[in-house]
């Protein structure tokens, strides 16, 4: 099929040292822990998703026409600068300026590397393996998170703080800046010295080719299918954090051990089996593909399933039920990953080569759009009602709509 040769070695240690990011498991109980309410830290989300999702655009042009290394060093420099203000941040003002940092670094980056793996897939003429490709390198990301959950969950037992993990989470992005710097130039797309063109016309020229793509119908479809699961996946799957506060804090084990240490190690270890699960998901996206006739079935599939799941687990947070709701999101971030390989092989099938990161980059926009729009409602929903009937209530609005986002093989 292909060769797993260095470079192949090297999109996986990025994708986990991308994911050592050691506040994720502990985000949402980091922002309770500063007295901020469900429906601000809606906003805070919304705020993050809405700045990647106008920025997605320019990085992704950015990216094309400048080199995509550069772009992917830049973004790994702004997310240590967010990092270091989150360690800092004392209220909601400064929390928000770090949230605004991490989404600039976060549009910078999403798509761009995706295009440096399908580049090298089409040089290497291993195309028609893209999903099977991109979905074992993207494994080693959730091995990664996998990880840095044990990690955070050691830190914060030992420190009772969740400040640390934002600081320790820079070592990492470091090492990935140095690995980044490593890969072969001509990963850094169809560029030319500025010299020789200018950046004016570079740039016209992948808009134009981005604007040629997405008036695709088929594309629009495809892009509308993907992100609506992944804008939900997004903001709905941090959610799980308080779930686990009262499930750990209900157990008659480690009862000697403080409330928070207590917390720390069950968020630890239930993370971790989520993202090894996840990892499994994604390691075999290919195969689960290859069980239907065409890419569209599991997308659709998968969809109706996760919104389902999405509504179970509603139901059994407000009946606390809480490990029934453990296991639902298990089950969301299970179907992210298998489906999220599928969605951008099929995303670059129908994109033009030479705008590949900008059309990439505009799939992550769609899915912020997404986000953006969810986050609020499920913030304003959790506070007025309970974290439960606040998925089980957006699940439900979904499921309404979810004709809107049903592919067809045919469509044209």
């Amino acid at each position: 099929m292909y060769k797993k040769d260095l470079q192949y070695y090297k999109f996986c240690l990025y994708g986990f040292f991308k994911n050592l990011r050691f506040f994720d498991p502990f985000l949402i109980l980091y922002l309770l822990s500063k007295e901020i309410n469900f429906l601000e830290i809606g906003i805070l989300y919304s705020v993050r998703e809405f700045i990647i999702m106008i920025m997605e655009i320019p990085s992704g042009v950015i990216s094309d026409a400048l080199g995509r290394r550069r772009t992917l060093i830049l973004s790994f420099i702004t997310y240590i600068a967010s990092f270091v203000l989150f360690h800092f941040s004392s209220n909601y003002i400064s929390i928000l300026v770090a949230m605004i940092a991490f989404a600039f670094a976060d549009a910078f980056r999403t798509g761009v590397h995706k295009a440096m793996i399908f580049q090298y897939l089409k040089v290497n003429k291993w195309s028609d393996y893209k999903i099977d490709y991109y979905g074992r390198t993207r494994s080693w990301s959730q091995s990664g998170s996998a990880v840095s959950a044990i990690i955070a969950a050691t830190f914060v037992y030992i420190s009772g703080d969740y400040n640390i993990i934002f600081i320790a989470s820079v070592i990492p992005y470091v090492i990935n800046m140095i690995l980044i710097y490593t890969y072969p130039k001509y990963l850094e797309g169809e560029i030319k010295k500025i010299s020789d063109i200018s950046i004016k016309s570079r740039f016209t020229s992948v808009i134009q080719a981005a604007i040629f793509t997405v008036k695709k119908l088929q594309f629009i479809k495809v892009l509308t299918n993907l992100s609506l699961y992944t804008g939900y996946y997004r903001v709905v799957k941090d959610y799980v954090q308080p779930v686990i506060k009262y499930f750990a804090l209900s157990l008659p084990v480690l009862a000697y051990l403080g409330d928070e240490k207590k917390i720390a190690i069950i968020v630890g270890v239930i993370y971790s089996v989520i993202y090894i699960i996840s990892a499994t998901a994604s390691k075999n996206s290919g195969r689960f593909t290859n069980k239907f006739s065409n890419p569209h079935k599991p997308m659709n599939f998968t969809l109706i399933i996760g919104l389902i799941i999405g509504l179970a687990i509603g139901l059994s947070f407000i009946t606390i039920n809480y490990i029934w709701a453990i296991i639902g999101f298990v089950g969301i971030v299970l179907i992210e990953n298998l489906r999220k390989p599928i969605g951008i092989g099929l995303v670059a099938d129908l994109s033009e080569d030479r705008a590949m990161a900008t059309t990439l980059s505009l799939t992550s926009q769609a899915k912020s759009l997404m986000a953006v729009i969810l986050a609020p409602i499920l913030g304003f929903f959790a506070d007025t009602y309970s974290p439960g009937a606040s998925v089980a209530l957006v699940s439900i609005m979904l499921l309404f709509i979810l004709p809107v986002f049903w592919l067809r093989k045919n469509t044209k």
